[in-house]
């Protein structure tokens, strides 16, 4: 049986939270659960919730058979992502910080409490340095959308556009990353959030599905005076990619990037967003890609108006 944290401390406050959220995620809940303990060590006080939107392979069970200390949530259908952190988030109200996790990450040795000690009255988030499966540094840390960054993509591809800061959503200069820095947003697959944070600014928003989900709170935590902190000496895997290799996750994925965008921005800079990402993935879909192609055609049919959440 794995190490949790103490179950008198159940009804008092702890200090962390683990949030992680599950969907057909059984094949890797037995590598997160191993890398948990030495991530939380020398923590004695924390929680573990897993919440699990309706899997069809038994990541529940799993979940409850690896962690028998977790309190597992059953949502009873799949609600997506932010749905899935509320309700953990709700469960475990007595905790300093909550740590959303996506299941698919590993968490390096003393990641946890590296992160928490980063916390302060101003920096309310707090990020690890992720790596992919292969050893690579994975580009997490984000600007805020913008339309001439969507531009400088479509022309210049993500990695080149993002070392200019004007033309580059997506951080990708390697030396930012040897350093604590802070970004207006970042990859939601790891991130520590101060229970100050939570409460003050409120739930994630629970239209967004999946994708997107993570920058609208990220942005509105900074709108709040809560700054967003990437710390390096915490690092752990991320094993992720499904949303470049699929056409409906990466529909999903564009046209929330409009729908956050046309959400903080007038009518005429969200229909300038919209001509931007068409062109994007207008590129992109005449060089025979099948997820861009998939992405435009939605864009096209929704016009010039974001879709509903």
């Amino acid at each position: 049986m794995l190490p949790s944290g103490d179950s008198d401390q159940a009804n008092s406050q702890v200090d962390v939270a683990v949030v992680v959220v599950t969907y057909n995620s059984s094949e890797h809940l037995p590598e997160f659960f191993d890398s948990l303990p030495g991530a939380l060590h020398p923590l004695t006080s924390y929680e573990v919730v897993v919440v699990d939107n309706a899997s069809h392979d038994g990541s529940a069970t799993v979940a409850g058979q690896l962690w028998p200390e977790a309190t597992v949530i059953q949502m009873g259908g799949n609600l997506g992502y932010a749905a899935g952190v509320n309700a953990g988030v709700a469960m475990s109200s007595s905790s300093q910080a909550v740590l959303v996790l996506n299941p698919d990450v590993r968490l390096g040795r003393g990641s946890v409490p590296t992160l928490l000690h980063a916390l302060s009255p101003e920096t309310g988030i707090a990020v690890p340095r992720l790596m992919n499966d292969r050893g690579r540094l994975i580009y997490s840390l984000r600007r805020e959308p913008a339309v001439l960054r969507v531009l400088g993509e479509a022309l210049l591809g993500g990695d080149r556009a993002g070392r200019f800061r004007a033309l580059g959503e997506v951080v990708a200069i390697d030396s930012i990353y040897e350093a604590p820095v802070h970004a207006d947003w970042a990859s939601g697959a790891a991130m520590l959030i101060s229970r100050e944070c939570m409460d003050r600014v409120g739930p994630w928003d629970e239209s967004f599905f999946l994708y997107a989900e993570e920058a609208e709170f990220a942005l509105r935590a900074r709108d709040a005076g809560f700054l967003l902190l990437y710390v390096p000496a915490a690092e752990a895997v991320h094993i992720g990619g499904e949303v470049h290799r699929s056409a409906e996750l990466w529909t999903l994925n564009t046209l929330n990037r409009w729908r956050l965008f046309s959400r903080r921005n007038g009518r005429l800079r969200s229909r300038a967003f919209w001509l931007s990402l068409v062109v994007n993935e207008g590129l992109r879909a005449a060089m025979g890609r099948g997820p861009h192609r998939a992405a435009l055609r939605a864009l096209l049919r929704s016009g010039i108006n974001p879709p509903a959440g």
